[in-house]
């Protein structure tokens, strides 16, 4: 299996970009991208469980990897919610599934929300870690339009290494992450066009 395009780019261009922009002496003090969390919650829901499946099925589209259902901690009756009842999926992607699925997110799903300016880049954690959320599955490509039941939401959770968020910040803005007001970095725009 060839390395995915985006980790080739991190390696051989972020790495040194950003050890020269934050000051670091070792190369390993650089951020780098841990893992992306995709969840989806349903929470007012009438039929919760076959939602629930739903969503089960939509994130395995569009993750290639099977999530794994959450379940309700405790009881909210407002919600007409039960302990141990499930409440939405999860999954967690690292490695090569990581990169493709950023690749595939910042390339082609981005681009495809309608009136696109860019992701907020307001949603830091203070610890280094970014989210952002969706509001309907139909911008992913892997979703047919006329299988779609239920619009579904999902949150997108970027974990870093990075100690602040700026130096998140900026290792996302290199790896091409859409922000708002920023441009992409030129190498990362030429290796999307061939």
């Amino acid at each position: 299996m060839s390395t995915p395009i985006l980790q080739k780019h991190y390696k051989e261009q972020v790495v040194s970009k950003l050890k020269e922009k934050l000051g670091y002496t070792n190369v390993h003090q650089v951020p780098r991208l841990e893992k992306i969390v995709v969840t989806s919650c349903m929470g007012k829901s009438a039929d919760r469980k076959v939602a629930v499946e739903d969503a089960v099925n939509e994130i395995q589209k569009i993750t290639g990897q099977k999530p794994s259902v959450t379940f309700a901690k405790k009881a909210v009756a407002n919600f007409k919610l039960r302990e141990g009842e499930q409440l939405g999926a999860r999954v967690t992607l690292r490695g090569p599934r990581m990169w493709e699925f950023l690749y595939r997110f910042i390339n082609i799903t981005a681009p495809n929300i309608r009136d696109f300016r860019g992701i907020s880049p307001k949603s830091f954690d203070g610890r280094g870690n970014y989210a952002c959320g969706i509001s309907d599955q139909s911008i992913f490509p892997e979703i047919e339009i006329d299988q779609i039941k239920r619009t579904i939401g999902f949150d997108l959770i970027f974990v870093t290494s990075a100690p602040t968020d700026s130096e998140a910040r900026e290792l996302l803005i290199e790896l091409g992450l859409p922000f708002r007001d920023i441009k992409k970095p030129a190498e990362l725009v030429a290796a999307a066009a061939n």
